[in-house]
C-alpha cells in the first residue's frame, strides 16, 4: 500500500512536471451564451470555432487541439474570474470571441498580465488595438471605427446630415457614438443630441421619443443584439420612419436581421465583415455552417472561424505555443480564409480586412432563405479601419 501510494505521488509530480506543450493546445470562447448578446454569438460562435479546429486536423504540433467554453453574462467580473481560473489553473492558451466591449477590454489587461494570446471577435471598441493595445491582444471581424465609416459615413453622404444617437450606455456604446460622430461631422453633418440606454432594456419609449423630437433625420442605433432589435420595433410602433426619420443599425449582423424578419429590416442600411452568399469562399463556410446548425453565420461566427484558424496557423508557424513566438507570427501571417481574403494583421493587433455595406432587401426581393442582402459597397480595409500610427496604440512606434 505504501509502494502504491509512492507511485501515485510520483505520477503525480511528473504530471505537474510535464511541459505545457505536452499538454495539448487549449482553446477558450469566452462570450454571452444566455443574455442579450446569445444569438448574435453564443453557442453559435462555439461552433464556428470547432469548425476551425476540425478543419485544421483536430491537432497542432503533434498535440490535441481542445476547446473549452464559458458564458461570461456580460459581466466583466465573472469573465476575467473565469479567465483567470482558465490561464492558472486549466492551461488555457488562448481566449476567443470575447462578446461585450467592457469585457474585452477586461480581458485583454488580463491577458497582457499573464501574457497570453487573446483575439476578440465579439466585441466592438476600436480601444482594444488603440489606447489599450497590449503586446499579445488581437481584434478580429470589425470594429467602432470600420462600422463608423460603412454606415455612418454612407448615410451622411447621401443626406443624412443630422443625427441623434441612442447609446448602449458602457464601453462599446461609447465607442461607437463617438467613432460614428467623427466620421459624421468630416463629412459636413452634425450630431444634435444622444441618450445613453441601459443594457437589456425591455422599454425604448421614452428614448424613442427623446430621438423623434430631436428631428434629426437619422437615429443611429449605438447598440446591439436584442436591443437593437427591440428598438426597431418599438420605433416602428411610435411611427419614427414612417414619419421621416432614417434608422441606423450601427452593429447589426444577419443574426438580428433574421431575428426580426425582412419586413420589419427592410431597407436597412448596415455594415458586415462577412456576408455568406459575397463569393464561393463565404459560400463555403456559410454551407458547411448551416449544415450543422440550420441557420447562416454572421460576421461574428464567421470572425471566430477565422480567429481560431489563424491562431492554430500561427502555432505551427512558431512550432511552438509560446505566446511571444505566436504573437509575432499572427502578425507576419496573410489572413486568407472562407471569413477574410487578403487580410493582414497591424503592429498594434488589427486585422485589417474589407468590409461591406449592404441593404437589407424588401421580402418581395428575397429569393431563397437567407437571402437578405444587397450589396451597397465594398469598404478598402485601409480605409475602414485605422492605421497603426491612427490608432493610438503605445506599441506603435
Amino acid at each position: 500500500m505504501k509502494s502504491a501510494l509512492l507511485a501515485a505521488v510520483a505520477t503525480s509530480a511528473l504530471l505537474l512536471a510535464a511541459p505545457a506543450s505536452a499538454q495539448g493546445v487549449k482553446i477558450g470562447i469566452l462570450n454571452d451564451q444566455s443574455g442579450v448578446y446569445a444569438d448574435y454569438g453564443g453557442k453559435w460562435s462555439v461552433e464556428a470555432a470547432k469548425m476551425a479546429i476540425e478543419d485544421f486536423g483536430g491537432e497542432v504540433l503533434g498535440q490535441k487541439v481542445e476547446l473549452v467554453t464559458a458564458d461570461h453574462q456580460n459581466k466583466p467580473d465573472l469573465a476575467s474570474s473565469i479567465a483567470r481560473r482558465w490561464y492558472d489553473v486549466e492551461n488555457v492558451d488562448m481566449i476567443t470571441e470575447l462578446t461585450t466591449s467592457s469585457v474585452a477590454l477586461a480581458i485583454h489587461e488580463l491577458s497582457k498580465e499573464k501574457k497570453k494570446i487573446d483575439i476578440v471577435v465579439g466585441a466592438a471598441t476600436s480601444r482594444l488595438t488603440g489606447d489599450a493595445c497590449q503586446p499579445y491582444g488581437f481584434h478580429w471581424a470589425y470594429d467602432t471605427r470600420a462600422l463608423a465609416v460603412g454606415t455612418g459615413g454612407a448615410l451622411t453622404k447621401a443626406g443624412g446630415d443630422t443625427w441623434f444617437f441612442l447609446t448602449a450606455d458602457y464601453a462599446f456604446g461609447y465607442a461607437l457614438e463617438k467613432d460614428t460622430s467623427e466620421i459624421v461631422t468630416a463629412n459636413g453633418g452634425k450630431v444634435v443630441g444622444s441618450v445613453r440606454v441601459p443594457l437589456n432594456s425591455s422599454d425604448f419609449s421614452s428614448f424613442l421619443l427623446q430621438a423623434q423630437s430631436s428631428k434629426a433625420k437619422i437615429v443611429g442605433l449605438a447598440n446591439a443584439g436584442l436591443d437593437t432589435t427591440n428598438s426597431i420595433k418599438q420605433a416602428s410602433e411610435f411611427g419614427i420612419v414612417s414619419g421621416g426619420q432614417k434608422l441606423a443599425g450601427l452593429l447589426m449582423t444577419l443574426a438580428e436581421v433574421n431575428g426580426l424578419g425582412l419586413q420589419a429590416a427592410q431597407s436597412l442600411v448596415l455594415t458586415e465583415g462577412y456576408y455568406w452568399d459575397l463569393n464561393d469562399k463565404t459560400r463555403n463556410l456559410g454551407e458547411r455552417f448551416f449544415k450543422r446548425t440550420g441557420r447562416m453565420p454572421s460576421m461574428i461566427h464567421a470572425g471566430t472561424y477565422s480567429a481560431t484558424l489563424s491562431y492554430l496557423k500561427a502555432v505551427k508557424a512558431a512550432g511552438t505555443k509560446d505566446p511571444d513566438a505566436v504573437a509575432k507570427k499572427l502578425k507576419e501571417l496573410p489572413v486568407d480564409d472562407d471569413f477574410a481574403q487578403g487580410g493582414k494583421v497591424l503592429e498594434n493587433g488589427r486585422m485589417v480586412h474589407d468590409m461591406y455595406l449592404f441593404e437589407v432587401k424588401k421580402p418581395s426581393e428575397s429569393k431563397k432563405p437567407w437571402d437578405y442582402y444587397k450589396l451597397l459597397a465594398r469598404v478598402p480595409g485601409d480605409k475602414a479601419f485605422f492605421t497603426a500610427k491612427e490608432s493610438g496604440c503605445p506599441l506603435t512606434k
